[in-house]
């Protein structure tokens, strides 16, 4: 069976591991994760909770729900009168999301090899933190991920809730008839999903539409997970979602303070070291020589890290088990471990070469004013 692995919105009580919401962390197996088909007039035996989902799109609001939010990139505003008669594939991602991250080179692909066949690829940019809101820093991102599809900024969910859409990324399958066909949560189920937009393409009338399956380049951070290995998950720093903090005394709220790692970390538990103060969506370093640490088990470490400002980048070393990471550096980090933060986003820190074992994790940096956001593994 095929996992899949959205992130899902939801909240957890602060401080606490017990969610009060759905999960981000849900793990979706099999078909129901899977791509979910429609028929040309109606439903085809889904869950209930699946059958409520389609109706959303039965007739054909979805492509109009698009005028809701703004501005495009690469791209005049589109909207279902614009799209008529076309196929598109409308997928909710947002720049830091590493599951949204590794969708990337799909939808590069599909949108290379069949906009010419009448596909068009929407990505409906809806933020999980507050600087994925602000324009100019997803127009970067746009730009450093070769992002070349028509990107909506959805800062205030309103094509998301239009949607009723719950994870990062998921995908929309929409007809030339303006109908869904079909909708997937999370990684995973791409040749279904291929083979789907060749017959929607086909029953639009499309001549000429390739067969078999598009050839992909995923290097870097947008490689597959090693599902088989993962063993850690989603972690967040700030404290509205906070969970398996190990140093002492716990984190304290809007307040700067100075933090103690433990002795040892067991797995899957993360600590701070030094001064640093913790907010609600991130805790930012307050001296030079900060640190972090996380025991884990993983190929891929990644976090998302940020600046306190734009005009002051913060060098920081990483240590996997007390070492440079040499072979195991990850794409923003040197054999040596030296990196900088100079952007709000993702950095992947550590790739793993060798046998994947269960590891620690310290990152310190050399300059006060970075915000620490949350762990992503892959």
């Amino acid at each position: 069976m095929t996992q899949l692995h959205p992130r899902r919105t939801g909240k957890t009580s602060p401080m606490s591991s017990s969610p009060d919401g759905p999960s981000r962390r849900g793990w979706l197996k099999g078909a129901a994760a899977g791509l979910v088909p429609l028929s040309l007039g109606g439903v085809l035996a889904l869950p209930p909770a699946r059958q409520a989902m389609a109706r959303v799109f039965e007739p054909a609001p979805a492509l109009d729900a698009l005028r809701l939010s703004g501005p495009w990139l690469n791209s005049a505003p589109l909207d279902a009168a614009a799209l008529r008669g076309k196929v598109v594939v409308v997928c909710f991602w947002t720049y830091s999301c590493i599951n949204s991250l590794r969708v990337l080179p799909y939808l590069r692909a599909w949108q290379a090899r069949y906009r010419d066949h009448g596909l068009v690829v929407v990505g409906a940019h809806t933020p999980e933190f507050t600087f994925e809101k602000d324009l100019a820093n997803v127009r970067q991102a746009v730009g450093d991920l070769h992002v070349d599809f028509p990107v909506v900024l959805d800062s205030q969910r309103r094509i998301w809730n239009a949607f009723g859409n719950n994870a990062w990324p998921a995908f929309y399958f929409i007809g030339g008839d303006g109908k869904a066909h079909g909708h997937v949560d999370g990684e995973g189920g791409y040749d279904r999903s291929e083979r789907l937009i060749q017959t929607l393409l086909r029953q639009a009338g499309g001549a000429g539409v390739p067969v078999g399956l598009s050839p992909i380049s995923d290097v870097g951070p947008e490689a597959a997970a090693d599902w088989r290995e993962l063993g850690s998950g989603e972690t967040y720093i700030g404290y509205g979602q906070a969970d398996a903090f190990a140093s002492p005394g716990g984190l304290r709220p809007d307040v700067q303070r100075v933090y103690h790692a433990p002795p040892q970390l067991p797995l899957n538990r993360w600590s701070l070291a030094g001064a640093w103060s913790a907010g609600e969506e991130f805790a930012t370093s307050a001296e030079p020589s900060a640190r972090i640490a996380h025991r884990f088990h993983a190929r891929d470490l990644h976090m998302v890290l940020a600046p306190s400002a734009p005009d002051r980048p913060v060098r920081y070393r990483v240590r996997i088990d007390g070492a440079a990471p040499g072979p195991d550096h990850g794409w923003d980090v040197a054999p040596d471990g030296s990196g900088v933060v100079r952007q709000p986003r993702m950095h992947q820190l550590v790739r793993q070469t060798r046998p994947v074992q269960d590891r620690s994790f310290e990152i310190e940096f050399l300059d006060p004013g970075a915000r620490a956001y949350v762990f992503t593994f892959g």
